[in-house]
């Protein structure tokens, strides 16, 4: 079983908060727009980290993180990206690749809008965990938590931070 933290849309921030739920992960999973790297070095640091470089991040991301990060994590199959819409509104780019390859778990970030959503249509369960950081129009910073035992995704938790 793997303790998992979900975390998108940092734009450079972190702080004592985010790392004390750091802590508490067998693995964190960043879905893009890390902004600054000292944001994955500190998590690195302290846990395995995956992570994927989003539209605002920069070259040195780009070259440390890929676009698309696909892998098992225990029998789940996993694809993160930063944009990748959501049921019904999937990227046109991504699309194709989604209904022929589809994993169990896609994860996006972009929309700082919190959103878990299952896909009856591609039988998988969508994840965007909305925005930790502190610059974006949302209101309210959030995060994912959850477990993946086996093939199953459970004991999904939303972690809401302090209001920006």
């Amino acid at each position: 079983m793997k303790k998992i933290l979900l975390l998108s849309d940092s734009h450079s921030h972190i702080d004592d908060t985010i790392l004390k739920y750091v802590n508490q992960a067998d693995e964190v999973w960043h879905a893009g727009d890390i902004g600054d790297l000292n944001v994955t070095d500190s998590i690195g640091k302290i846990k395995p980290l995956r992570a994927v470089y989003g539209n605002i991040d920069d070259d040195k991301a780009r070259t440390e993180f890929p676009l698309h990060n696909r892998f098992f994590c225990e029998n789940v199959a996993v694809w993160i990206t930063h944009i990748g819409g959501y049921p019904g509104k999937y990227n046109q780019a991504i699309r194709t690749q989604l209904q022929t390859n589809t994993p169990k778990l896609f994860i996006s970030g972009h929309s700082h809008i919190l959103k878990v959503q299952f896909d009856k249509k591609l039988n998988l369960l969508h994840m965007n965990p909305g925005a930790c950081g502190i610059h974006g129009f949302h209101q309210v910073r959030t995060m994912l938590r959850f477990e993946i035992d086996g093939d199953k995704i459970q004991n999904l938790e939303i972690i809401e931070l302090a209001k920006k």
